[in-house]
C-alpha cells in the first residue's frame, strides 16, 4: 500500500439520520451560481469543484503526496470501478481496507459505476436488462456489470461517492425509441443500485439523469429527474453529455436540470472539463465536474494556466526555462 498523504482538518460536521455521510451547505448564490460546502466522510469539499480522474486509482504523472500538498491541495479524486475491478480486483481492494488505504489518500473519493465504458467500449460492450457485458481491452476475456455487481464493487471499494449504473445513449444518435429505452432503464436500475447498497451510512448513492437532449416540458429529462428525485438520494447527477453535440444543446441540458433539481442536494456534471464549459455551467447552478481533460493535455505538452495554453514538443530544448505557471507545484 502507498504511504498516507495528510487528511483534512476535521471538522465537526452534524450529518443526519436521512443523510448520513453527506451533508451540502450552500453559502453563497449569484443568479443560477453557487458556493457550497460539501461534508463527506473523509473531509469538507468546496465548490465548485473540479475532480481530477485516477482511473485506477492513481492520477497519471502526479503522486498522491503532491495531490494533496498546497496549490493543489485536492478534496476529492475520481476512480473508476469498470478498471478497478480488472485490477487489481475490488475483493483485494476490501482485503486491505479499500481504495483509500490501497492508494494512500485519507481524503474524498468519487467512483464512476462503470456506465460510461458503455460509451467509450462500445464496440466491446453488450447492453440487456440484465446489466452490460464488456469484453475486456486487457486480455478479452467476458466481464458482466449488473446493477447489483457495480453496487458491490464500489462498497468493496470503499469510496466516499458512489455512482449508481445507469444505461448511457451517447447524445449524438438519431434514435429516440433508444434514449426511451436507456431513461426507463435508468430509473429500473436506480432501484436495484439501492437495494443492493449495503453501506448508505458510509458511502452515498448518487442517481445519474439520462434523457439525451429532450428538454422538452414532460420530456424524457424532466421525466428522469422526477424519478430520481421521488428516490430521495443523497445527490444527483447530469449523465449522457460531452459527447459531440452542439454547445447550445449541451447548456440547454444543463441549465434545465441544475433548475430542477434540489437545491439541498449536490449537482455533478459527469465527464465535463473544458475550461469554458466549468465557467458556464458553475453559472448555471453545477456543484461538481470531473473529466480526463487536464491530465491527458499535460501528457500531449500542453499546460492550461489561468491565462492561456503553453504548449511544447516534447524535447528538452523546447521546454520553458521558467515556471510555465507561478502557482503550479509540478
Amino acid at each position: 500500500m502507498a504511504p498516507s498523504t495528510p487528511a483534512q482538518v476535521p471538522r465537526k460536521v452534524e450529518f443526519t439520520k436521512e443523510s448520513p455521510a453527506l451533508k451540502l451547505d450552500v453559502l453563497h448564490t449569484h443568479d443560477r451560481a453557487r458556493a457550497c460546502d460539501l461534508h463527506l466522510p473523509h473531509g469538507t469539499v468546496h465548490t465548485p469543484i473540479f475532480m481530477p480522474v485516477g482511473t485506477q486509482g492513481t492520477i497519471k504523472g502526479i503522486t498522491a503526496e503532491q495531490m494533496a500538498l498546497p496549490p493543489i491541495d485536492c478534496k476529492i479524486l475520481l476512480a473508476n470501478t469498470y478498471h478497478l475491478a480488472l485490477r487489481p480486483g475490488t475483493e483485494l481492494l476490501k482485503d486491505v481496507g479499500g481504495l483509500h488505504d490501497f492508494m494512500g489518500w485519507q481524503r474524498n473519493i468519487l467512483t464512476d459505476s462503470g456506465g460510461f465504458q458503455m460509451v467509450s467500449l462500445l464496440e466491446l460492450a453488450q447492453i440487456t436488462e440484465v446489466g452490460v457485458e464488456f469484453q475486456s481491452p486487457v486480455d478479452g476475456t467476458t466481464m458482466l456489470l449488473t446493477p447489483e455487481m457495480s453496487i458491490t464493487h464500489q462498497n468493496n471499494i470503499g469510496a466516499d461517492i458512489i455512482m449508481a449504473l445507469d444505461d448511457v445513449a451517447p447524445s449524438t444518435i438519431q434514435d429516440d425509441a433508444r434514449f426511451l429505452e436507456a431513461t426507463e432503464r435508468t430509473l429500473r436500475w436506480i432501484d436495484r443500485c439501492i437495494a443492493a447498497h449495503k453501506r448508505p451510512e458510509s458511502q452515498n448513492l448518487f442517481g445519474i439523469v439520462q434523457g439525451g437532449l429532450d428538454t422538452k416540458p414532460g420530456g424524457l429529462r424532466e421525466r428522469c429527474i422526477q424519478g430520481l428525485i421521488d428516490r430521495n438520494l443523497p445527490g444527483y447527477a447530469i449523465g449522457g453529455l460531452a459527447g459531440g453535440e452542439d454547445k447550445t444543446s449541451f447548456w440547454t441540458v444543463v441549465a434545465l436540470c441544475a433548475e430542477r433539481l434540489p437545491a439541498n442536494k449536490p449537482r455533478y456534471l459527469m465527464g465535463v472539463g473544458y475550461p469554458v464549459d466549468l465557467v458556464v455551467c458553475s453559472a448555471l447552478g453545477v456543484d461538481m465536474f470531473d473529466c480526463v481533460y487536464p491530465t491527458r493535455t499535460g501528457r500531449f505538452g500542453t499546460a492550461i494556466t489561468p491565462k492561456v495554453f503553453r504548449r511544447w514538443n516534447g524535447t528538452g530544448s523546447s521546454m520553458p526555462a521558467a515556471t510555465l505557471c507561478r502557482d503550479c507545484c509540478v
